[in-house]
């Protein structure tokens, strides 16, 4: 959520910031602001709604923004409004004649009472937000030393951040800090790149290094100190970006949910890649290979997401009983840690996130080691913060994601899932010819999803028929029944049309008195052990009216007789449908939200990296 670029070298910063705003707009925003130190001069302008606007209103400032330094932010609204007055970013008592500014991304837990405290010193505030405290705060303690001053505040805080800090009387120095909330630094020749997220640093460079939690970095324009927020120095390590500039440009395509959904058959042959081997059958994980037998003898095993990776999550449940034979079960990551959750001796608990920063599930990780659980985590981001909090993972390696609605990053998540319990399944009960026949027809996936996404024109045709309805079901059963979930939650996403996913079965204790005359109505129908079962749903749909909208398996002509549309996808075994199911619907969503006039790529209210729980 929000996002966070600085910068501090040679060169002129407001072109950077700006730049850098834009490839970060996609993590979802509604406000954006930046602050230049100049000579003796801090330059701040804020301005609700898109990043053009911003830069539109540079051009009209009195203000020069000439300076080599300076710090900027997009805001997603947590703490008070959408308004001029709660962009970042914030700085502290005009009367104290500091002129220090911070941009903030994350949530100050304690602000109140920090908020309070400094009122009674005499302090203003001029906003709603929990991030102007933290600049009063700074402004309270600087004494002449910014990276003191700001070490201090961070000890008096509690929650998330990530921040960036300036000061006018200190127009060589910027301190940057954080604890729960992404932060990289981007080392260049003579300059440094501040973000939140890699996309906004590789046009600058491609070695960085990515912040620890409680610790801060003292950047200068040829050199940087990091210390915890102790001052106790420490040693970042610098890595390569695993990230190319091309892979985050639009190309050919008119929007980046569209050019992701056509990476798929390429994300998936990348995720594949070293880790078949089909001539000795077997699934080769790297990463979690020092656990195998850990995992062979695990007595539970708990998935642990939300929203799209939730959705992963509850086909891996399925897929760890049936090829692994060991209990499982998936949990809102929001809820698990606040439920005091039962960790018994055996249990592995695993983390799905695209992002690898997502609080909730962060939250959750550290809920399962206080307890003793081996924990695992499935993300895209290498370096991310679930990838280090966890004991071992898996990488999607699908490469980056920039479109909210997330299509690529699921598609690596079914995958990746398949994938281990098909690695612990053959460790107890799977035998050597199934596992092979199935790591056979996993290879063929890529392809097959090719032909599926050829279909897009006719699932525009066919979602035309019912854009302008209001009200749809998603039925599905088995591996199905998330994926139903999934195409809901992509047509609410993107669309803003209401749409519930649910368990087919369960259609008939209560929903089907929402079915009338014409409404659409999603049912994923393939062949598999619970075709008969989904034909009745099917029926019950059509006899009160309702138009049915199939994903079917190729060539089923049962299914074409009683279905208004149909969209085909390959005959795969039953473990691998989700991998070709999701795709029309993907498409579906895409193709209604544009037909509505909706913004696709940046859908509203809605941010990519959830950072705040």
């Amino acid at each position: 959520m929000c996002g966070i670029i600085a910068y501090i070298g040679s060169r002129e910063a407001s072109p950077i910031l700006i730049e850098g705003l834009k490839r970060l707009e996609y993590r979802g925003y509604d406000s954006a602001g930046l602050a230049v130190v100049g000579d003796d001069t801090l330059d701040i302008s804020r301005s609700v709604g898109r990043v053009r606007g911003l830069e539109e209103q540079l051009g009209r400032e009195t203000a020069t923004f000439s300076g080599s330094m300076g710090i900027a932010h997009t805001r997603w609204a947590t703490h008070g409004g959408v308004t001029v007055e709660n962009a970042h970013p914030h700085r502290d008592d005009l009367g104290r004649g500091h002129s220090i500014a911070v941009v903030h991304n994350g949530i100050i837990e304690n602000y109140l009472t920090l908020k309070k405290w400094l009122e009674e010193k005499g302090h203003v505030f001029a906003s709603e937000t929990d991030t102007e405290v933290l600049a009063h705060l700074i402004g309270e303690l600087y004494d002449g030393d910014l990276e003191r001053a700001v070490q201090a505040a961070l000890r008096e805080v509690t929650g998330a951040y990530a921040i960036a800090v300036v000061c006018a009387k200190e127009p060589d120095v910027m301190v940057v800090g954080r604890k729960g909330s992404p932060l990289m630094i981007g080392v260049g020749s003579n300059e440094y790149v501040v973000a939140s997220d890699p996309s906004a640093i590789v046009a600058h460079t491609k070695q960085a290094f990515t912040l620890d939690d409680y610790s801060v970095a003292k950047l200068t324009r040829d050199s940087f100190r990091t210390s915890t927020i102790d001052n106790i120095e420490i040693t970042p390590q610098i890595r390569e970006l695993e990230l190319d500039l091309g892979q985050i440009e639009l190309g050919e395509f008119e929007h980046y949910m569209l050019k992701e959904i056509h990476e798929q058959p390429t994300a998936l042959r990348r995720s594949l890649q070293g880790r078949l081997d089909l001539r000795g059958g077997s699934v080769v994980l790297g990463g979690i290979t020092e656990h195998a037998r850990h995992l062979a003898t695990a007595k539970r095993i708990v998935f642990v997401g939300q929203g799209t990776a939730l959705h992963a999550g509850m086909v891996g449940e399925y897929l760890v009983e049936n090829l692994a034979k060991i209990p499982a079960e998936v949990e809102f990551a929001s809820e698990f840690r606040y439920r005091n959750p039962i960790v018994e001796p055996g249990t592995v608990v695993i983390a799905i996130s695209q992002s690898g920063e997502t609080a909730d599930t962060l939250a959750a990780i550290e809920e399962a080691k206080q307890k003793g659980a081996l924990t695992l985590g499935l993300v895209n981001v290498v370096g991310s913060t679930i990838s280090r909090e966890t004991d071992a993972g898996i990488y999607l390696r699908v490469g980056p994601e920039i479109g909210v609605a997330s299509t690529k990053a699921f598609i690596g998540q079914l995958l990746v899932t398949t994938m281990l319990a098909a690695f612990i399944g053959r460790r107890r009960f799977l035998s050597q010819e199934d596992l092979h026949n199935l790591l056979t027809a996993m290879d063929r996936v890529p392809d097959q999803v090719e032909s599926v996404i050829a279909q897009s024109d006719q699932i525009k045709t066919a979602t035309a028929r019912y854009v302008n309805r209001d009200n749809w079901l998603f039925l599905g059963r088995g591996l199905n029944y998330p994926v139903a979930l999934e195409g809901a939650l992509k047509l609410k996403e993107i669309s803003y049309i209401h749409a519930e996913g649910m368990p087919a079965a369960e259609m008939k204790h209560g929903p089907i008195a929402l079915i009338d005359e014409g409404m659409p109505v999603v049912v994923v129908a393939t062949r598999n052990s619970q075709y008969e079962k989904v034909l009745s749903n099917i029926e019950e749909v059509r006899s009160r009216g309702g138009h049915v909208i199939a994903v079917a398996t190729e060539g089923d002509e049962t299914i074409r007789s009683l279905c208004e549309e149909v969209f085909w996808v390959p005959d795969v075994p039953e473990p691998l449908q989700p991998l070709v199911t999701v795709v029309p619907l993907q498409l579906l969503a895409y193709h209604a939200a544009l037909m509505r006039g909706k913004d696709v790529d940046k859908p509203r209210n809605l941010a990519k990296s959830v950072t705040v729980e």
